[in-house]
């Protein structure tokens, strides 16, 4: 008897050896796509008679399901639900779930070490040091003890860098209207309005999900709330922020730096 098929149609990880051993012994058959990342119409093809997906970046929406019509369940590889219409996938009654948990200490990390980097201009010291040696990159470098930290987006990832951080700042606020008032309490941060924390964060980061609602979220208003030469870190989603209003924020001094590990428009590449 053929087994029921499953596909990943998003390649990339060194190996599928767990997702082989926990589908075959659940009595599934594990198929990885083997074409180009940008192969859409391959992929759409690939799943056709697949019951369950595992996802990283592929759109899936209506004209996806259209094609792989027998699909039941959509897994996507990390947080968020980006690149998955789910309202398609509730009409087409596919389920849909994604990895929770994924990367909660490793994207705090990064986030910490983004702020370290632009507070002590440490991208400049290279060719400071080189150029004039005991001459600091800049001149007005704070200590972090003196600052403000305001987080934007306080679940999983938010939460575990308010924990982190909140030893080192002299406040952290918080910005999150889903998030109850004994959260905050517990991770010790201030809740605040996003216009408030802007306005008095000496370092903003983000970590909200991407929706309508936070699409463009920091934009020109925002950052002209903002203190001069604040600092702006965004480890979230890229269409969170207008990069186009943040340049200007940069050139026109009210940003100190901006540390960006998320784009609008990701870098393409093969894998």
């Amino acid at each position: 008897m053929n087994k029921d098929k499953i596909v990943v149609i998003d390649s990339g990880y060194d190996s599928f050896t767990y997702e082989e051993k926990l589908f075959k012994d659940a009595g599934y058959e594990l198929y990885v796509f083997p074409g180009e990342r940008h192969d859409r119409k391959g992929k759409e093809e690939f799943a056709k008679d697949a019951i369950g997906i595992l996802v990283r970046w592929t759109e899936i929406n209506d004209d996806f399901f259209q094609t792989a019509n027998k699909v039941q369940a959509v897994v996507r590889y990390g947080v968020g639900y980006d690149n998955i219409d789910v309202d398609s996938a509730t009409r087409h009654h596919v389920k849909v779930a994604n990895v929770q948990g994924y990367a909660n200490h490793a994207v705090s990390d990064h986030a910490l070490a983004l702020i370290y980097a632009l507070v002590r201009a440490l991208p400049l010291a290279e060719q400071s040091l080189k150029e004039h040696f005991t001459k600091p990159p800049i001149y007005d470098i704070p200590e972090i003890n003196t600052l403000t930290l305001g987080i934007i987006g306080l679940g999983r990832i938010g939460g575990m860098l308010c924990n982190k951080a909140k030893a080192l700042f002299k406040d952290v606020l918080a910005c999150d209207p889903y998030i109850s008032d004994d959260r905050f309490r517990s991770l010790g941060a201030t809740k605040s309005s996003l216009e408030y924390l802007a306005g008095n964060a000496d370092v903003i980061s983000l970590h909200c999900n991407l929706t309508e609602e936070t699409t463009n979220l920091i934009n020109k208003p925002i950052i002209e709330l903002m203190q001069n030469q604040s600092v702006l870190i965004n480890t979230s989603r890229g269409p969170v922020v207008n990069e186009m209003d943040i340049l200007d924020g940069l050139n026109e001094g009210k940003l100190r730096g901006t540390g960006l590990d998320v784009f609008h428009d990701e870098p393409l590449c093969n894998e």
